[in-house]
Formats: structure tokens, sequence, C-alpha cells
């Protein structure tokens, strides 16, 4: 800031200045009439009329220091997503560098540098989804000047901006927007567009979707679209450019999942990264059919029906046997009120029909022939699930495992039955797994779990021991076989839990996982690789059943790649969090599974249309007496200051107000007529004039 002195006359009149005015008027009139009848002393009236005159207006010379204040240039730097594409970054980089030492050069002018990432741009704390906020940006870089100090605004962008206001008024600023652009003109570019896309589906059944193929350059023709479901197999269509398309899927699975369709790229065009369209699905079984076969009535036959009742998930079909074929007591027929049990339409006709068979201390009792069970074993070989709840008869030769329902079983009884007090205990694959890890109080030395009093003792040859009860003899086993899921628990005392025994335990939470795991619940598998987006981070679990670090390879949306090491927390899972700077689809790999994590809007306006050009912003710069100028092909303009009242741009420079501000650090008055001066002239004007009257 520099200090200047400016001296001026100001008048302090001590009576209202009209009134000045008007006896001024009175006194000229008096003396050009005394000129007119040639009155004797008329021109020594001049001199006390003037005097009093002057005396009332009371005027002063003063000296004012003032101390100039800058005006405030804002250069607004967009670093937005499309900005990163072609030379667009080297060519915002050296334009402003340009800017700041041209403008660093023009005298009491304050400039601003901001830029904008995308976090800035959307106005939040976490990745754009609703595209470039340049003007929101403005307006909070410019928060504390007051309006009357900013000069301009330069924005150095691709154009690409999704919040220009309607007229300048609306900015909150006096001063002109001039843009610089980036990119090149006629660009071309193509892109995929979702216009119909369902949030909601049902499993197995056909869920529809529309798109639409945009081309810069063609308006007909065919492209190949491919649709990648999660986990399946990729189809293509050709689709026509500019049409709407009609495209159909089944979704295989329940829960959250990404659909992802791409266009094919063209050799030419600006970016592949609008080629990619996501969906973002949530997979809801109609219903999950489970059959659940009781060999008998007992206490705890109602824990696994009341369980699954209370699913709204599930559809439970139940049977207990309550009179086995042996059973001969002579009663008539007509007069049995039991239905026969229909083991042909469950274990031939309808057997594909449900996702879950549990036996709940089931024998051997000539119901099921040994043909069902056989297609109950294939049935799970090719993807489906029984659980097996044992109780004593499981130790006999009575017992399941002495079926060809056997060679599917983790853990094989010994034939000995225990029956003393003891307490469940997890083992390390127990802490690991997400059946069990994480059930309430699992993580202590001791469980606060109520006693169990029986357990069937087992050989555990294969598959994952999850539960250890008296001297770690297995209890709850988990296995893969073939495509499907088989489970054991050796004991038929889960009741004792629900029943709140000895403080009871997690039973409900315990069969509602297991059935959820036996039935491929998504969330519960033990080797799965997840991500998730938090705000501008993404968190990466690796789970597994196995304590160690994981490597990922992480691919963002522009086609970057870094290797993150996940380090061990909790048992069987390997977690970190990685910063991001852009919105898109994320890939996430680690060699054997892969993942896809959305961030931010999962088809960012930002992309829709990332082609240079001044459409949008050209109103508010006409508005403003800005200018445009592309970076490709013109110089960088030169910049001037100018006042509110000139042109404030040209061809070739940019024009920055000169508001000409300043505060004024002291003030000198002298008075122009000194109290005694004007008495001086007043009565000395009287005599005078009295004296030429008396000759």
């Amino acid at each position: 800031m520099s200090a200047t002195t400016v001296t001026d006359i100001v008048l302090s009149p001590l009576l209202p200045l009209w009134m000045i005015i008007l006896f001024s008027g009175v006194a000229l009139a008096m003396i050009l009439y005394g000129f007119v009848r040639r009155a004797p002393g008329t021109i020594w009236r001049i001199f006390p009329m003037a005097a009093l005159a002057l005396a009332l207006a009371n005027p002063s010379l003063v000296e004012e220091r003032r101390e100039a204040l800058p005006d405030v240039t804002l250069v607004l730097v967009d670093r937005s997503s499309s900005q990163t594409v072609g030379e667009r970054t080297e060519q915002t980089d050296a334009a402003v560098a340009a800017l700041t030492e041209r403008l660093g050069r023009l005298p009491n002018l304050e400039v601003r540098i901001a830029e904008i990432d995308p976090a800035e741009a959307a106005g939040q704390d976490a990745l754009p989804g609703s595209g470039t906020m340049l003007f929101d940006a403005m307006r909070r870089s410019l928060a504390d000047v007051p309006r009357t100090a900013i000069s301009g605004v330069v924005l150095v962008t691709d154009g690409a901006v999704h919040d220009v206001p309607e007229t300048v008024a609306a900015l909150g600023i006096d001063a002109p927007v001039h843009v610089l652009l980036t990119g090149e003109r006629q660009e071309y570019d193509r892109r995929l567009e979702l216009l119909e896309a369902p949030r909601y589906g049902i499993v197995d059944q056909t869920v529809m979707l529309s798109l639409r193929v945009h081309d810069t350059a063609s308006e007909s023709g065919v492209v190949p679209v491919t649709l990648t479901p999660p986990g399946g197999e990729p189809v293509t269509h050709n689709v026509p450019i500019g049409e709407r398309y009609e495209m159909r899927f089944i979704p295989d699975r329940a829960g959250l999942s990404v659909i992802r369709l791409d266009v094919e790229a063209h050799e030419d065009e600006l970016t592949a990264v609008n080629n990619t369209a996501v969906l973002a699905f949530n997979g809801v079984r109609e219903n999950l059919k489970v059959l659940l076969i009781s060999g008998e009535v007992h206490t705890g036959e109602r824990v696994w029906r009341n369980t699954l009742k209370a699913d709204p998930s599930v559809e439970l079909v139940h049977f207990t046997i309550l009179r086995p074929p042996e059973k001969q007591d002579g009663t008539p027929i007509r007069e049995l009120s039991l239905i026969s049990f229909p083991v042909r339409e469950l274990f031939e006709v309808r057997l594909q029909d449900f996702d879950l068979i549990v036996f709940d201390r089931y024998r051997k009792r000539g119901v099921i022939p040994e043909a069902y069970l056989q297609n109950i074993a294939d049935y799970v070989l090719e993807g489906g699930a029984m659980m097996v709840s044992a109780g004593p008869d499981f130790a006999t030769p009575l017992g399941l495992h002495t079926t060809v329902l056997g060679d599917l079983m983790p853990a094989l009884p010994t034939g000995e039955v225990i029956e003393e007090a003891f307490n469940l205990t997890p083992t390390e694959d127990g802490l690991r797994h997400p059946v069990t890890a994480g059930l309430n109080g699992i993580q202590q030395p001791i469980p606060p779990w109520g006693e169990w009093f029986r357990q069937i003792d087992a050989v555990s040859e294969s598959g994952d021991v999850l539960l250890k009860g008296i001297a770690d003899r297995p209890m709850l086993v988990l296995q893969r076989a073939g495509e499907g899921r088989v489970a054991e628990l050796l004991s038929d005392h889960l009741w004792l839990w629900s029943r709140g025994y000895d403080g009871g335990g997690p039973s409900q939470e315990l069969l509602r996982r297991l059935a959820h795991w036996l039935m491929k619940e998504p969330d519960l598998e033990e080797d799965a690789l997840r991500a998730v987006a938090v705000g501008n981070q993404i968190r990466i679990v690796r789970q597994s059943m196995e304590d160690r670090a994981h490597e990922v390879v992480v691919t963002a949306p522009s086609g970057e790649t870094q290797t993150i090491l996940l380090e061990p927390g909790d048992p069987g899972r390997a977690t970190a969090e990685l910063g991001i700077g852009e919105a898109g689809l994320f890939q996430i790999s680690d060699g054997e599974l892969e993942t896809i994590v959305s961030v931010g809007e999962l088809n960012p306006l930002e992309w829709r249309d990332p082609r240079a050009g001044s459409d949008a912003l050209a109103s508010i710069v006409d508005e403003s007496g800005g200018g445009i100028s592309w970076i490709a092909y013109d110089t960088i303009p030169t910049v001037r200051r100018v006042s509110p009242d000139r042109d404030l741009s040209g061809n070739g420079w940019f024009g920055v107000l000169d508001h000409g501000r300043y505060l004024v650090r002291g003030i000198d008055s002298l008075a122009l007529l000194p109290p005694w001066l004007a008495l001086l002239l007043f009565v000395g004007g009287l005599a005078a004039a009295w004296r030429a009257e008396g000759r």
C-alpha cells in the first residue's frame, strides 16, 4: 500500500446551504440595482456582502493523507477430473504461471490463486458427483472481500462447469468475469448414458434397463456394448447410436452389487472414462425356501422353527416325523389324523426348489429311502445346502453318517455321547469366520454363554471347526462340498441358550448367520474382498481364514494404478484406507479375488460431456463485460487496470477494475477566511461605502 497527500477546498456552512445561496442572490441583486442607479459607494458594498457570504460558507483548505487499498483479483483454477484429459493440465499450468506474473506487475492489486480440487468443486467434504461447481467455489474464495474491492475474476477451465448462474447479479459481484479455456475446439467423444436403471430386482428373475450411446461424430450405426454382472460372464449387445436400447439381465445373488456397462472405445475419442456406466443394484430374494425335517418331537425342535420363521426372507416348510413306518399299533387308517410324509414330492419333484435342507435329530427309520438320500447328496454337490443338527442317535448306526450323506459330512461320530456340563469356546477359525466372528462375547477368553450338557463326540476330518466343546472336541463344523455347503452342530442343547439358561447365549444370531452362510449370503463369505467408499476414502477389507498381510492393486477410473498393503487387524481381516481424488468406478484385485466400488455419483455429471467449450459460460461473461480466450489457439491475454466506465476486455487483453479505494490516515485543515479577516472586510467595506455616499 502506498501513501499519498490530497489537498482540497471544503465548505463547512454555518447555515443551510440554500439560505446562503438565497442571501448571496439577494445581495447580488442589490449590488446590481445600485450599479443600474449609479448609486455612490455601490462597488464598496461588494466587500461586506462577499465577506458575509464567505463567512457563512466557512471555506477551509483540507489536506488528506491517504493510504491506497488494494483491489482483489481472483484466478480460479479448475482442477476437476475432466481437466486431466489430453494436454489440459499442461495448458492450465502455463496459463496460471503467465497470469500470476502479469497480474503481479500491476500496482495496488492483490492476486488470489484458488486451486479447486474435486472435493472443493463439489462444495463439500466428499468427492464430486454433481459436476464442477466453480462459481460456488468463487463465492467461498471471495467471502471475506468487500464487493467494492473485487476487480475481476479469471476462470481457467475447460468450460465443463455445472453451476453457472443466470445473471451476474446472482454472483454478488460488480466486476468482469474472464475465461481462459483449456482443451481444443471440435473434440470427439463417445459416451454411454443410462436412461432407466432399476435399483432393486428379484434374484433369478429378468431385470430390464435402458440406455443410449452418444457419439459426436456419428448419428447412425451400431457399436458393441458389454454388460458385466457381478461374478458373471460379460454379454455383448450391438446397440444403435443415438437410440434408446433395452437390455436385460438376470441377477444371481442377493445384496448390493454393481452392474457394469461398457461401450467400445474409439481410438480418436477424447476419453474412455465415460464409455462406462455403472448401476448399483440390490438383489432381493423373493423367498429363501428351507426344508426342516425333525426326526422326532424334542425340546429344542422349536428353536430351529422359531428362528427360521422369524426371518422374513425365509419360507419354511417343516415336517416332524411322529409315526415311523415300523410303528404298528393296529390303529385303523381312517382314524389316523396324520398325513403321510410326501417323500417323492419333496426329494424328487421339488428338491431343487429348496435353498437349504435341515435335518434336526433325524435318524434312519425307513422314511426316506436311500435313493432319495442320493438325490439330496447330488443336490448338495450341485450347489445346494445341508445342515445336520445332531442328537444322541447320530452316534449310533442309525445316524445319517452311515448313509450316502456321510461322504459329505466334515465330522464323523466316534460312537460316544458325552453328557456333562461344559461351555462352548471359539477356535482360531471361529474367531475369523463371519458365521461366528463378532458374536456377543466371543472375543473373551471364556465367552459368557450358558452351559450345555450333551455333546456327540466326533472327529473332524475336513472343513472348518468354529466352536469346540468338551476337551476341545468339535462342536460346530462347516465345509464346502462340491458347489454346495454342509454344516454340522454336534449337540441338541442349543435350546438352553434360547431359554436363557445360565445366562443364555446368541442362539438366534448364530442360527441366522449359519443358515444364511449355507444359502451363500455374500456378506458371510469367509474368503472375500470388499470395499466401501466413505467420503473421500475407500476402505478395503480382505476377509480370509488366515491372519496375514495382503497386497491389492487399485485401478482408478482414469486408469492409474497403485499397490496397497492391507495390514492384519481383527482376526481374519486385513484392512487399509485409501484417499482418493476422483469419482467413478475403482477396481480392486489381489490376484485371486476382485471387487469394484463406485465413488461419488455412479455416473458423474463431470464426465457426461467432457468436451471443452464456452457455451455454458458465454452469457455470464458477456453480461459482466469479460472476455474468453482459448489457450491452445490464442496467446495468453495481457492484463490492464481500467476504470469502471471503460471497456473491460478487448482483442488480446483482459481488464481488471481500478476502484481507487483508499484509507484516510490523517487530515490537516486551514480556514481560508478567518473570523478577524471576515470582520475586517465587512467593517472596512461598510466604512468605504459610507464615505463614498457622504461625498
